[in-house]
Order: structure tokens, then sequence, then C-alpha cells
């Protein structure tokens, strides 16, 4: 029990505003630190008071600059640890190499795993992270890992944002999203569809694929729901088969918008309403560059009430119970 000591909350240089509202949610300020670079690209970690014994945090999201934020974050939790911290969580909403977390042909490496080690050999005894692309990845690691779930943002959101959603159907883009989309179709009693992507037959050795649509989206308000968007390419092809369908209107929900690979400026010629994304990876310029087309759900005080309740003893999976029904109010 960590209850004798404080919360101390640090943060790379990933997602500042984030960790700045998770503090304002906490009523407490963040730890001063300082992470910058020599000028041979080495990076430079300075903490500006003490957190011996204390019961350390430190947020930083797998955003753009992946590599240098991963080890910002090791040497982060080096520091921390090698200051006689009693205990330090690595809080990351956007897990890093997250879709490397099988072999999916001969040689491939399994990075989500090679991740996890390297955060336990750095000294880090715990991490909170959010809607991890494989359930599986946290097997990776030898220590708790507590992987929260932004559905219940998502069925608040949809609840209170979108006109006529009882006459809704909620739509994954591949097969893989089925658990995600059933989960919440289940909590808002109405029905889901997916599309299923298989090589066209008459293709022979060519890279299109076909989508099979697996419900009826005819006249209905269509959600598609996904956990990232990259180069938005499967949400884009995906909307327009529920187009193409007879869908009434779209709107798109996204765990994590990386949008590593695509001009945000392009949604406005996707056939949607809009799209909605968490803010675990920053997103103040995507959303002044989408053309009013992309919405922001704030996922701060999740990750706030998570640390507290990590600090008291508390049990995590309540978030997803009688506090998760309040997230309206937000």
């Amino acid at each position: 029990m960590y209850h004798g000591n404080s919360i101390k909350l640090l943060a790379g240089n990933s997602h500042m505003e984030l960790a700045n509202a998770v503090a304002e949610r906490l009523n407490i300020p963040l730890t001063p630190c300082v992470v910058k670079k020599f000028s041979n690209g080495e990076i430079n970690v300075k903490i500006g008071e003490s957190v011996r014994d204390e019961d350390v945090f430190i947020l930083q999201t797998g955003s753009a600059d992946v590599n240098d934020n991963m080890m910002e974050l090791l040497i982060l939790i080096s520091a921390c640890k090698t200051s006689s911290a009693r205990r330090i969580t690595a809080v990351i909403p956007c897990y890093p190499y997250a879709r490397q977390d099988k072999k999916e042909r001969s040689r491939a490496p399994i990075t989500a795993k090679l991740i996890a080690n390297m955060l336990a050999v750095a000294g880090c005894d715990h991490v909170i992270t959010m809607d991890l692309h494989a359930s599986q990845i946290q097997g990776f690691f030898d220590f708790p890992v507590d992987n929260l779930y932004s559905e219940p943002h998502m069925v608040a959101f949809i609840k209170r944002e979108i006109n006529g959603w009882k006459n809704s159907i909620i739509v994954s883009p591949d097969a893989g999203g089925a658990k995600r989309v059933t989960a919440i179709a289940d909590k808002l009693g109405i029905e889901f569809a997916l599309i299923h992507r298989t090589k066209d037959p008459k293709l022979q050795n060519a890279p299109e694929r076909c989508q099979i649509l697996v419900g009826d989206v005819k006249d209905k308000v269509c959600i598609l729901v996904d956990d990232m968007i990259d180069t938005g390419n499967t949400v884009a092809s995906a909307a327009q088969s529920l187009k193409e369908n007879g869908a009434a209107e779209i709107h798109v929900l996204i765990s994590h918008g990386l949008f590593g690979d695509m001009d945000v400026s392009t949604l406005a010629t996707m056939p949607i309403a809009r799209m909605i994304v968490t803010n675990s990876n920053p997103q103040s310029e995507n959303v002044a560059r989408s053309g009013g087309k992309l919405s922001v759900m704030d996922i701060s005080p999740t990750l706030a009430e998570s640390i507290r309740r990590t600090h008291n003893g508390e049990s995590i999976s309540l978030l997803f119970g009688e506090w998760a029904a309040g997230l309206g109010q937000f």
C-alpha cells in the first residue's frame, strides 16, 4: 500500500497537453523535469525534485517520434529507479509497436515483446495503457499491466452526440475488430456489422482486395469503430463501402489517431459526417487541418482515476462499472 507517500507525476515530451490535463484532474503539480537532446542526438534527463520513496507515474505516449519518445521514457524510468523511487508506473496511453505482437512470417520480430523487456530492464514496476492492439501483449510482462478501455467514452459520446443513434449500427472495418464492436453494440442495445476484406479470386497475385459487408446498413446511421488509424486507407475504403450500400450517415470513432502517413485534410473528401479520436496522441494540429471533420474525446479523466486508484490500492476494474456510467458528465 502506498497511502503514506505522495504521487509524483512526470512527463516526457510526447504529450504535455495530456500530462497537464491529468495533473489538473489529480489536483497535483507536474514534477519538474527537463528532457532534452545533446547535439549528437543523445537524450539527457534532469528531474527537478526528490522522488525518493515516492509513488512515481511517468506519462509518455507512442506518438509521432515513437523511437525518441520510447528512449525518453526508458531514461526517465532509469533515472527514477536510481533515485530510489518506491514504485515506478509507466502510463503509456498508446503502446508503441503494438502492431508487431506476433510472428506473421519467418524471421519477423515480435517488437511489442521487446518493448516490454526494455521497460522491465529500465526498472518499471507497473504499466497503465489503453486499448492495446492485441490483448496478449499483457502477457509479455512479468509485472502488472492495466489495459484501460475507451469503450465507455465511446458509448457516452454516441448517446450524447449522435442524433438517431437508436437507429444506428456499429460497424467494424475488418474482421479483427468484431469483439470490439459487439461489446459497444451490446451496451447500446443495437445491431452490429462488419466488413470482411478478402482477395478477389479473379485477381491473381494482385494486392487489391474485395470487401464483403456482413449486415444491413441501408438507411441507417453507421458508426465505424477501430482501435487506430494510421494511413487511413482501411477507414476510407470501409466508409465508401457503407455509402455504396445505402448508409444514411457515417461517423467514425477511433481509439488512437496516429495519422502517421495521412493528410488529415483529406477527411473532407471522405463520405463521413465526422471522425472522433481520443487524445491518447496530440491532436491539436490535426483538428485545425481537418476542416471541422475531426473531433477529440478527452481520456484524461480515465487516466487520472486509474492513477489515483493505483496509488490508493483500489480496484481498476471498477473504472468500467459504476464510475464509467458517469462519463457523460465530463
